[in-house]
């Protein structure tokens, strides 16, 4: 009897698969009774590695017989969603909110939206907020803040700030979790201006919030390159009593750095010692992350002295990883450019055996791209008279499978001439002063400029 069963089931399931053969067999078929867990692995193998049209996803979904509630459909979005593609996850999520007998949550709704904001997937978004809308649910702060953060990162920021401004419609309130949301997704691609619109617009709710909005909104201005307004915020921030801290610092920092690397060159060290000293003016410690900033852009105009005297400063000369190690104590990650923009700045002031030991940390790293590095390093050791290292380089990048752009030549001691290096070389790596006379300098200098031009102005005719 048991095997007549087996083959009438089977018999069963080979006519199911020859009129439509696209639809997977379903444990529905069986007679035996799901669990909880079997009814969830099913329905998610069906979602998630189904083969047909949505409509045979739909038709698959209508001959399923169990039970469902609201935590089994987030349960099961939950489980596909980094499996199943979103169009297959959003024809389940509307079929489950029109067909089943159970009526959907609010914070199903929530989930469902917060998951293809997360896959930017603007149609599934759309489509869930407009039904979110006509049903008269509420739209949770938590679930504005990853839809509003990604309509701004597609470029969509005015469908974002649409949003904010009927969240009524959504009975989600107007209040610093919303308020701080919008302007965070703003400033994140440097819509600072329209989110200090929205700031003057709901003063009175971010009164506790405050200094997360200046941050922010410095962020903003900072990715404009607009020292301008980066310096008004700061200004801004003290004078109702909200001290800039050291993020605050570091992105003024980034912000006047990268603006005088295009355009005022020249200004990049005097400018920045001048922030590091109204830094410790504010009893706030430069780090090496603020010293990185600098030496980023230092290393992009290849101003090497400059560079040098930086590395001085910060009284780590010659000691690259202990460098690289508080940097990532920190939480910096270092990318290829700033190994580049280290080795090139250490190769400029003969320091090749440092430069080489940054090499090796940043292929320890395996961050790849090392040909521009090689390029640097082995005719750089072999001008020094390391020719030897520079062979081994050579052959290891060829192993590697990297191509190089330098000669081949630079190998033979016949050809290349060995550097030798002289006093006035070493004076370029030469620094007499310290930090706070590096500053005091500048600063005396721009009052004497300014004596001069009033002895000038008093001189008689």
């Amino acid at each position: 009897m048991w095997l007549l069963k087996l083959n009438w089931k089977s018999f069963s399931m080979q006519s199911i698969n020859a009129q439509n053969p696209r639809c997977i067999p379903l444990a529905l078929f069986s007679t035996i009774p799901l669990g909880p867990s079997a009814v969830l692995q099913e329905l998610c193998n069906v979602v998630s590695n189904g083969l047909g049209s949505l409509d045979d996803l739909e038709a698959s979904l209508d001959r399923f017989d169990a039970f469902f509630t609201s935590s089994l459909v987030s349960q099961i979005i939950d489980s596909c969603k980094n499996e199943a593609p979103t169009r297959r996850i959003l024809r389940f999520f509307l079929w489950s909110s029109k067909k089943l007998k159970c009526k959907l949550e609010d914070d199903d709704f929530n989930y469902a939206i917060q998951v293809f904001a997360e896959k930017k997937d603007l149609k599934a978004i759309d489509i869930l907020v407009s039904d979110l809308s006509n049903e008269g649910r509420e739209m949770k702060a938590q679930t504005f803040g990853i839809v509003a953060e990604t309509l701004v990162n597609l470029g969509r920021e005015d469908d974002a700030l649409g949003l904010f401004k009927n969240l009524d419609k959504f009975k989600c309130s107007y209040d610093s979790i919303t308020v701080t949301a919008i302007v965070n997704a703003l400033c994140s691609k440097g819509h600072a201006r329209r989110a200090e619109g929205v700031v003057r617009h709901h003063k009175d709710k971010i009164l506790g919030v405050k200094p997360c909005i200046y941050r922010s909104i410095l962020y903003g201005w900072s990715q404009q390159k607009n020292v301008k307004e980066s310096r008004r915020i700061l200004r801004e921030m003290k004078s109702v009593g909200i001290m800039p801290d050291l993020f605050c610092y570091n992105t003024f920092l980034r912000c006047l750095c990268e603006k005088n690397l295009k355009s005022n060159p020249s200004g990049l060290v005097p400018e920045a010692l001048n922030v590091m000293m109204e830094m410790r003016s504010n009893r706030i410690t430069p780090t090496s992350i603020s010293y990185n900033i600098l030496l980023s852009c230092l290393g992009g105009t290849r101003r090497v002295k400059e560079s040098c005297q930086i590395l001085k400063l910060m009284k780590r000369f010659g000691k690259g990883n202990k460098l690289v190690d508080e940097m990532i104590g920190e939480g910096l990650v270092l990318d290829r450019k700033f190994y580049y923009d280290l080795i090139g700045i250490l190769c400029g002031v003969e320091r090749v055996n440092y430069a080489h030991e940054m090499f090796e940390r940043m292929k320890r790293s395996s961050l790849g791209g090392y040909g521009p590095a090689y390029d640097v390093l082995i005719p750089k050791l072999c001008r020094s008279g390391d020719f030897e290292k520079g062979r081994e380089l050579w052959d290891e990048a060829n192993r590697m499978g990297v191509q190089l752009q330098c000669s081949s030549e630079v190998l033979d001691p016949s050809i290349t001439k060995v550097f030798k290096r002289t006093r006035k070389d070493d004076e370029v790596c030469t620094m007499s002063r310290t930090l706070v006379q590096e500053v005091k300098a500048v600063a005396n200098g721009n009052k004497n400029k300014k004596n001069k031009n009033k002895r000038k102005s008093a001189a008689p005719s």
